[in-house]
């Protein structure tokens, strides 16, 4: 039987080559720090509301984990309010984890509530693969029994939790959110070290205060955390997201532009900003907020990604899209995500010469790109492309933007208030059956 075709209906962004951003951008809360905020909220009886939420697929997704956890959700006016029960469920099912890696954050509240958890593994395979060993050897040091089957995750505390000594191989985001979340209702004392040192861990550890946590050392890389025997319901403003921050400080740069971003506090990126004053910007930082502006074509910069503080690994889009428009090569090395350099094929129909060496990428920068049809890998290379598309002769055009919304709730709106002649359009593409 031979091939069948249908149409299928997707969205897109087209920019027209040339803009120079410039003008005033607001970011909003950091898509990394609500999602596990509104995990956070598991932990006590009430009602909780976290403020300053990002309006993306992923946080309409995580209140649907919590629906299904047994809890009242309601999303409006940039708030999550989140009536939790006395008793919670205690599993989460594998439709929703695959849609957001993140949901597995509620392993360590339930685990502390509940002293059983279910939860579908996000890559649906074996325990122990890298992703979540670390969060699995950190719970059963404070008294979990973890197996694993069918795809889940099951941990089990039936005398509860009590404290530990932990130290982390990596200064994991995820396991450090999931063990901190787990130690505020644990019996004892728990300090983990090597703990990742983000400021949305920092906002974790101020929402969990606030609720009556007792916590040392945020921010550094030892929590010390004594467990409590409740929590109380609280009210808490998500920080700035400062990779949306970096995605316009990285614009501003690569497009000669001037741009304010508002939102954002600068220390959260400063060495961010520092490669971009290397690379010939002017960086005036305020309060919450800072300005960026480039005159001249950049210089180039060699970057390297590291956990915080170090350079994020969300930016590497746009720093290799710095590096493709600069004068001179640039050597970029990514230390944290082995599939980070995806997006470079997209890149390089852009135009752009770049070649890769395991985690390495020499890029030797170019006095214009030009326009072509791409496609978005993941959220942070669709935000390139699109800023990239900037710097390019003729029109580019970014498919499968669904990956944008999860990470820029207003970014064609962003883009065209700061001059950018750009449209958000649906095509029709043949998908085919055989």
């Amino acid at each position: 039987m031979g091939a069948t075709h249908t149409m299928a209906r997707v969205d897109v962004i087209r920019v027209k080559g040339g803009a120079r951003l410039s003008g005033d951008v607001t970011v909003g809360g950091a898509k990394n720090s609500a999602l596990k905020l509104m995990a956070v909220a598991l932990l006590a009886e009430g009602r909780s509301v976290v403020a300053n939420v990002p309006r993306i697929t992923d946080v309409a997704i995580m209140a649907e984990v919590l629906r299904r956890l047994g809890c009242e959700v309601s999303l409006a006016d940039g708030e999550a309010t989140i009536d939790v029960p006395a008793e919670p469920g205690s599993e989460t099912d594998y439709d929703l984890v695959r849609r957001l890696r993140a949901s597995i954050c509620v392993l360590g509240p339930l685990l502390a509530r509940r002293g059983y958890v279910r939860v579908a593994h996000p890559g649906g395979d074996a325990i122990g693969s890298r992703g979540l060993d670390m969060h699995v050897a950190g719970l059963a040091r404070m008294g979990a029994e973890i197996s694993g089957e069918h795809g889940f995750v099951i941990a089990s505390a039936p005398g509860g939790l009590h404290g530990g000594k932990i130290w982390l191989d990596f200064p994991s985001v995820g396991a450090t959110e999931n063990l901190l979340m787990a130690a505020v209702l644990a019996k004892g004392v728990t300090e983990i070290d090597n703990a990742a040192r983000e400021p949305e861990i920092v906002d974790i550890c101020d929402m969990l205060t606030s609720m009556g946590a007792q916590i040392d050392g945020a921010g550094t890389s030892t929590l010390t955390v004594e467990g409590v025997e409740a929590l109380k319901p609280v009210r808490h403003t998500t920080v700035g997201d400062r990779i949306v921050g970096g995605t316009w400080a990285f614009g501003a740069a690569m497009t000669r532009g001037d741009v304010t971003v508002h939102g954002v506090r600068p220390e959260y990126l400063a060495i961010a900003l520092d490669k971009l004053v290397s690379a010939g910007a002017v960086v005036e930082p305020g309060d919450n907020q800072f300005r960026v502006r480039m005159d001249d074509r950049p210089k180039a910069v060699d970057i390297v990604t590291l956990p915080y503080p170090g350079f994020a690994t969300d930016l590497l889009p746009m720093a290799i899209g710095l590096a493709a428009v600069s004068a001179g090569s640039s050597l970029i090395t990514e230390n944290i995500f082995d599939g980070r350099f995806m997006f470079v094929n997209e890149m390089v129909r852009l135009g752009a010469d770049i070649r890769t060496d395991g985690h390495h990428a020499v890029v030797n920068g170019r006095e214009r790109l030009s326009g072509a049809p791409v496609r978005a890998t993941d959220i942070r290379a669709g935000a390139g492309l699109v800023i990239a598309g900037l710097c390019a002769d003729g029109v580019t055009e970014v498919g499968e933007v669904h990956h944008i919304d999860r990470g820029y709730p207003d970014f064609v709106s962003d883009l065209a208030n700061l001059g950018v002649d750009v449209e958000r359009a649906v095509v029709t593409e043949p998908t085919f059956d055989f």
